[in-house]
């Protein structure tokens, strides 16, 4: 697979598909352009969200220190994030959706947390420079609905239906066999926590499961994937965060074993977060944000809605549609720190109008290097086939209406 523009030069339209044109090859739709965006992106690097991050005896040896409180955002995660704000402006310049000069006419929504919060003004501010940005966030730590709808009561969610959902999705080898389908990741993972100690520390001891039911919350995983998934993500942003190579894995882990590791996030994704009971519950307030910025014709709408939320939210909306993309230094669909699902309004002469979806990051290694883009330097992108769609004979794009009663449907659960 590799990576598809945003836009062709001229603002002709690229799109990515399969069945008659093959995914990975492009073909011009001539005659469309962009005429609104919205995107779900996770916030920028952070550190682990608790000090120490695991519990005692899983390394054996100090974790690395941080420059800020735990689950902020870091000085490092916000550097990165201006240079891929300021993509993202030339982008939606090039598409005609903000202006070379004056203001953007952008909305951004962002969850509670500090580093939702921070992330969406360093976003804002590298995409509309020395503007007032829209943006609506309830006050810092205070629980969002929008973003946390299971966590706030806020959807009615059957504890019962979603693991029965997350055991099917497992499939017939469950989570144990995902265990043992990792086993050599995990030993190498048990390597890097160790160290010349090799016992008494790492991940591997617990079994790995389900944890038990508790009701009205999400389900969670126990054991070694579980572990596992949080070690790997602490890796992951040890790397992103351009620490010394001394101090990533306690310079037991290289850049190979880091993207081999976050396969265990990616595995608690597809487990916990994508499966459509599960998704359903955790979109019903991002997901009619969504459909309704797309669908809003008003001439006072922003061209622009950026949602500022978490790896938990990407991955569920990607559940939801059955998105795919594999962001270089990451395994396969794990939500890269800044990566965005966007969704683009397509419109053609005579006003009908499509939705597709793209995968929009910073490689692993350019958040680390703060990469600045430019020429033929540029973040990842991905045209991801939206499910059931096939507009214009090109399977994953969708018509503007089809896209809203899809989104519809699967928001309460009808299946097509």
């Amino acid at each position: 697979m590799r990576s598809v523009p945003l836009l062709s030069v001229a603002g002709a339209i690229v799109l990515a598909s399969s069945g008659s044109v093959a995914l990975g090859q492009t073909r011009t739709l001539a005659g469309l352009r962009v005429d609104r965006v919205v995107m779900l992106m996770r916030h920028g690097v952070r550190p682990p969200t608790k000090a120490p991050p695991m519990p005692a005896g899983t390394a054996a040896e100090a974790w690395p220190a941080w420059p800020v409180k735990p689950g902020y955002l870091t000085p490092h995660g916000a550097d990165a994030l201006r240079r891929l704000g300021a993509a993202d402006r030339a982008n939606l310049m090039m598409a005609g959706l903000i202006p070379r000069r004056g203001c953007a006419k952008i909305r951004i929504v962002a969850d509670s947390d500090q580093r939702t919060i921070a992330t969406a003004g360093v976003w804002g501010a590298a995409v509309s420079p020395g503007c007032a940005v829209a943006m609506t966030h309830q006050p810092q730590d205070v629980g969002d609905p929008i973003f946390s709808p299971i966590d706030e009561h806020a959807v009615a969610f059957d504890a019962d239906v979603a693991r029965a959902a997350v055991l099917a999705g497992a499939g017939p080898n469950g989570v144990a066999g995902e265990e043992r389908r990792l086993r050599p990741v995990l030993s190498r993972l048990d390597q890097i926590l160790c160290g010349p100690a090799r016992t008494a520390c790492g991940v591997v001891g617990v079994p790995s499961a389900l944890a038990p039911i508790k009701p009205g919350s999400r389900p969670k995983l126990s054991g070694a994937l579980d572990r596992a998934s949080t070690v790997a993500q602490i890796l992951l942003l040890e790397y992103a965060d351009g620490k010394p190579m001394r101090e990533v894995g306690w310079g037991r882990a290289s850049a190979t074993d880091i993207a081999r590791a976050s396969e265990f996030h990616a595995v608690e994704f597809r487990l916990l977060a994508r499966p459509r009971y599960v998704a359903a519950a955790n979109m019903a307030g991002i997901g009619p944000v969504v459909r309704d910025a797309l669908g809003d014709m008003s001439a006072n709408a922003p061209a622009v809605t950026m949602l500022s939320g978490h790896d938990t939210n990407v991955a569920s909306l990607a559940g939801l549609l059955d998105l795919h993309w594999h962001v270089p230094g990451l395994a396969a669909d794990d939500p890269s720190p800044g990566g965005a699902i966007v969704f683009e309004r397509l419109v053609d002469a005579a006003g009908q109008r499509y939705v597709r979806a793209v995968y929009r990051s910073q490689t692993l290694d350019q958040i680390r290097a703060l990469t600045t883009f430019g020429g033929a330097i540029k973040p990842y992108r991905f045209v991801m086939p939206i499910a059931t769609c096939s507009a214009r004979g090109v399977r994953g794009l969708c018509t503007l209406a089809a896209f809203k009663a899809l989104m519809t449907a699967r928001l309460v659960g009808k299946q097509e």
